[in-house]
Parts: structure tokens; C-alpha cells; sequence
């Protein structure tokens, strides 16, 4: 299990926390990241792009000359796709670019994009953001002091807002929540900037998805005995009459 150091905003040490292998030692799946990725991109477009075709192109009722004796080739509409201004044959119309991706190859994407920072050293942890007011200055100087250079995504809880609000104006430095942690931004970045608190643990992560178990159903109450006495032979159902032979029986 690697270990990492655990250092404050101004760099001093405070000890070392281990990676969970099963977050951060697995061998990273390419395809599974490609599939992934590849789905998130396509998320993001609005698709709302459009074009008119001959039919929704305003004008072109009228034939623009008589079907023969003119020498030009015969023409129903000046709307038509090869004429200018005209519609456009095949052009993009609104649709939904989302790809359905599975939970758990999504999951897997994560720890390969994770597994792949830790392997080439890219993943730092700080014991806690102490910013008392927003200051862009001050986060600056805590990166610098990290030793953190390029892109850098910083991994927030959600009450830090306050080092949200510090890291949000910087160029280079993405911060998100834990809860947001993806595939394609561990990637984009590179170096990933834990705090203790947010820093992934698969089991932990495991009891949180997993439901909670429903209680047994209580046994359903026996029902008691009567204590009223049995109906007297008085108060017994009459007896029903037997119905009458056939007269083949009867003679």
C-alpha cells in the first residue's frame, strides 16, 4: 500500500496517509476510460444545432420556368439543395448526444484515472484548508509551497467554501467537489490535491452506496381463544329440507 505525505498550507509535514490499493493501485483500463470520457464529452453538447431543409426554407413555390422549350434543365423549386438559398440536404437537426454508461464502468474509469496519477506520483494531500476569508493570494502561495505546478485539481469538501472562493480565480487550479470526482478531470490535470478528509477510500465508499438493510418483519400476533361458551343446541342453523324424489323413485 503507497503512502503520501501529509503536509499543511505552508508545506510543513504532518505525517503520511495511506492509498487505498483498491482506489489507487489497480491497472488502469484504457478502453474503459476511453468509453467514459468519450460518453462525458458527448453529455456536454447542447445539440441544439439545426438546419432548414427545402421544405422549411421560406420562398420557392413557383416553378422558376416552364418545364420545356427554354434549353435550361427543367426546375420545380429555387429552394431546392443545389440552388443558393436553398435548403440543405442531410444538414444536423436537434438531438440527445447522451450515452448510457453502466455505474460500475464509470467507477472503474475513476480508479484506473486515479490509479494512473498515483503511479507517476501526481497525487498530493493536505491535512485541511484553514483560509479564514477568501484570498487568490493566499492560494497561490499555499500551490507554490506544495511544489504543485500546471494544471491542478483541487478536491473540496462541501464546507470549504471559503477555499473554493480562493481557488476558483486562478487559471491553472480547477477545484470540485469530492462528490464530483470524475474520469476526464483527474485526467486533464496534473496533479490531484486531496484534503484528508476527501480523500477516497473504497470502503467507506462501499457502505455508503450500499443500502441499508430493512428490519425483520415482526411475527404476526397468534389469535386468543374465545372464552364465550358454544352456542346451545337452541340457537343451532335449521336444518335445510331435503328436496322431494323424482316420481320415477316415488312410484
Amino acid at each position: 500500500m503507497a503512502s503520501v505525505d501529509v503536509r499543511t498550507r505552508s508545506g510543513e509535514s504532518k505525517g503520511t496517509v495511506d492509498l487505498d490499493d483498491a482506489m489507487f493501485a489497480i491497472e488502469p483500463n484504457q478502453a474503459v476510460l476511453h468509453q467514459v470520457v468519450t460518453a462525458q464529452l458527448a453529455a456536454k453538447r447542447s445539440g441544439t444545432h439545426s438546419t432548414l431543409t427545402r421544405a422549411e426554407v421560406r420562398g420557392g413555390g413557383a416553378k422558376p420556368w416552364r418545364q420545356k422549350g427554354t434549353g435550361r434543365a427543367r426546375q420545380g423549386s429555387t429552394r431546392a439543395p443545389h440552388w443558393q438559398g436553398g435548403g440543405v440536404a442531410m444538414g444536423p437537426k436537434p438531438r440527445d448526444y447522451t450515452q448510457k454508461t453502466p455505474k460500475k464502468m464509470v467507477q472503474l474509469a475513476l480508479r484506473s484515472a486515479l490509479s494512473d496519477r498515483a503511479a507517476e506520483g501526481r497525487v498530493a494531500v493536505v491535512d485541511a484548508w484553514d483560509f479564514t476569508v477568501p484570498k487568490t493570494r493566499e492560494a497561490k502561495e499555499a500551490l507554490d509551497a506544495l511544489g504543485l505546478s500546471g494544471n491542478v485539481l483541487v478536491v473540496l469538501d462541501r464546507d470549504d467554501y471559503t477555499a473554493f472562493k480562493s481557488f476558483r480565480n486562478m487559471p491553472d487550479v480547477h477545484p470540485i467537489l469530492n462528490t464530483e470526482l470524475n474520469a476526464y478531470d483527474i485526467l486533464c490535470c496534473d496533479w490531484v490535491l486531496f484534503t484528508r478528509a476527501t480523500l477516497p477510500i473504497a470502503g467507506q465508499a462501499a457502505s455508503a452506496a450500499a443500502p441499508a438493510a430493512e428490519p425483520a418483519p415482526a411475527p404476526a400476533p397468534e389469535p386468543e381463544a374465545s372464552s364465550e361458551p358454544a352456542a346451545s343446541s337452541d340457537h343451532a342453523a335449521p336444518a335445510v329440507a331435503s328436496e322431494p324424489a323424482p316420481p320415477e323413485e316415488q312410484a
